[in-house]
């Protein structure tokens, strides 16, 4: 998987490799994820580090689908999802990043940021809302943020979804067209899809600023959700290997 260090989107797959195969990729995307369930049940019974998982993407990259096929098959008692959508009156009445500080996971769990603090310094710039000057300052406050988590235990795993300009319309017009998905339709899609060049530059301008050596942001090709699944299952597993959480020691282990 690709890490995001002077990235340009344009010139990014946003498709698997073509040597790489859809059924060998998903049953490898299953064992994986069978690997996972030991690994969180340790991370939870240690209790005493924890992972943040951030997932981005344009509309319509498959944000939903990601997390019900990565952490269903988990114990629900240690993972915890989070949205952030519109910030509320009371939201905006703080710092941009107090409504995310509250979500961050306490210790043994993994946390997922379905859109993140990023959208601060996403699509309030698209909008107008942040100018260049205000996003570098955010840009810093977010760095000293997720460097703060890394130092209070928490493993930072940041995703961009990198859906193509193509697929990302096509996937829109369903929305419109299948009446099991016209429940994600808003008026808005059309013009958001309008604004893929904007979002671009703002994500590459982010991928600039906000990817440490510590949490670097890894782009995922999103346009095929199996190749998609599998590359986030395999960057969990891998990053939950690295912390080899541990079973707490029972009493009978103790010394005297």
């Amino acid at each position: 998987m690709p890490s995001a260090d002077s990235f340009d989107l344009l010139k990014t797959s946003a498709r698997a490799p073509h040597d790489v195969h859809k059924d060998d990729t998903k049953r490898e995307t299953r064992r994986l994820g069978q690997e996972l369930v030991g690994l969180q049940n340790r991370l939870y019974a240690e209790n005493k580090r924890s992972v943040l998982v951030v997932l981005q993407g344009m509309d319509a990259s498959g944000k939903d689908g990601l997390i019900r096929t990565v952490f269903s098959g988990l114990n629900p008692q240690g993972v915890r999802v989070q949205s952030f959508k519109e910030p509320t009156d009371e939201e905006l009445a703080h710092d941009f990043l107090w409504r995310v500080h509250q979500h961050t996971p306490r210790h043994g769990m993994i946390q997922v940021f379905n859109r993140s603090h990023y959208e601060d310094v996403l699509v309030t710039r698209v909008l107008g809302l942040v100018n260049a000057e205000e996003a570098r300052r955010r840009f810093t406050a977010i760095n000293a943020f997720e460097k703060l988590l890394q130092q209070a235990g928490t493993t930072v795993l940041k995703f961009y979804l990198h859906v193509s300009e193509k697929e990302q319309r096509e996937r829109l017009q369903e929305r419109v067209e299948d009446p099991s998905k016209q429940w994600k339709y808003s008026a808005e899609d059309a013009g958001k899809a309008n604004q893929w060049p904007e979002y671009r530059a703002v994500y590459e301008d982010v991928f600039q600023h906000c990817s440490p050596q510590s949490c670097p942001w890894q782009v995922v090709p999103a346009d095929q959700n199996w190749y998609k699944a599998h590359l986030v299952t395999r960057a969990l597993r891998d990053a939950l290997v690295a912390l080899d959480p541990q079973f707490p020691a029972t009493k009978l282990d103790r010394p005297r």
